[in-house]
């Protein structure tokens, strides 16, 4: 067995799994009244963005190679409804036509559809009177939301919210209104995880509880594979499972019978675990994003959202020199 171990060309030419820059997608934060980038103390490298620096940050990751970025934006005034969601001048719809009109040829601009970075009680959907989310009250916003996005020029929509319904009603929405080409991810196998703390601050979350009756319970597996089903006969285009590190066997057994690709998002505390221990000199920065970004590609992630891809790309660029 060593003899295919032997020296880095053996390696790398028996090597059965490979990463381009073209399978990393970088999610970015854009904060509406930002005059210069605030950093995001729990996730070092990365910035609150202005819509100045966030259309460099889009032209940089176009140069880079990434397949695409995923846009997440932080409003100034939120409310029960998440109205800026659906303003056409909102910061999320202004700052997808930014990254289109700066990049739009050469990355998939894709948003996140989801009404928690809007709303002021922090759910990704609207509330019933006694404070539970209203799935199908929801809905409707999602197709509002799904119209906005694509009115704003939004290649691909991200729906992370994890309302039972959402891929159907979304997908209904666009085709009706004639945007049959804007492509549908759905965040089909999203868990209830503890990994996206740093994501809070991003977003300045004003989440009070939790959100364990709509997004999933860390110990299914099986449960995932009904969800994905559910999306993909809804219309998806592209299914997620989200986190990815510590929910690999549920990527591999999504991307087992998905027909559909398969993207899986490297969160926020993942990110951060990483950072953290390398700052400390426990772990060797470089090759520890390489593995945990192999490793999800290796179980079965057809592209990985990161928020190393950038960098990552860099290195394998230089690697391919």
């Amino acid at each position: 067995m060593r003899r295919t171990r032997s020296t880095a060309p053996m390696r790398r030419l028996v090597a059965e799994t490979r990463l381009h820059p073209a399978e990393l997608v970088l999610p970015l934060f854009v904060r509406e009244g930002l005059t210069e980038p605030r950093p995001i103390t729990s996730m070092p490298g990365v910035e609150q963005h202005t819509r100045d620096s966030l259309r460099k940050a889009a032209v940089g990751a176009a140069e880079a190679g990434l397949g695409g970025v995923m846009l997440f934006a932080i409003p100034s005034v939120r409310d029960a409804v998440g109205s800026q969601a659906t303003d056409p001048d909102g910061i999320l719809n202004v700052a997808i036509g930014d990254v289109i009109s700066e990049v739009g040829d050469a990355l998939v601009v894709q948003a996140d559809l989801c009404l928690d970075e809007f709303t002021d009680h922090g759910h990704c959907g609207v509330l019933t009177p006694n404070g539970a989310v209203d799935n199908d009250r929801t809905l409707v916003r999602y197709a509002e939301m799904a119209l906005a996005q694509a009115s704003a020029g939004a290649h691909l929509v991200g729906l992370s919210g994890m309302m039972d319904g959402q891929t159907a009603v979304v997908r209904d929405a666009l085709d009706a209104a004639g945007f049959d080409d804007t492509a549908v991810l759905a965040y089909a196998a999203k868990y209830a995880s503890a990994f996206y703390g740093p994501f809070r601050e991003a977003v300045e979350s004003a989440l009070v509880g939790d959100r364990r009756t709509y997004q999933m319970d860390p110990a299914n597996r099986r449960e995932a594979a009904r969800e994905v089903a559910i999306d993909i006969a809804e219309g998806a285009d592209v299914v997620m499972v989200k986190p990815a590190m510590s929910y690999l066997d549920v990527l591999a057994d999504v991307s087992a019978v998905s027909t559909v690709p398969v993207a899986a998002y490297q969160v926020s505390g993942e990110y951060a675990m990483i950072m953290a221990a390398a700052a400390h000199g426990w772990i060797e920065r470089e090759r520890a994003i390489l593995e945990s970004v192999l490793s999800i590609r290796r179980a079965g992630a057809d592209h990985v959202l990161t928020y190393f891809a950038t960098e990552l790309a860099g290195w394998l660029a230089e690697e391919n020199r």
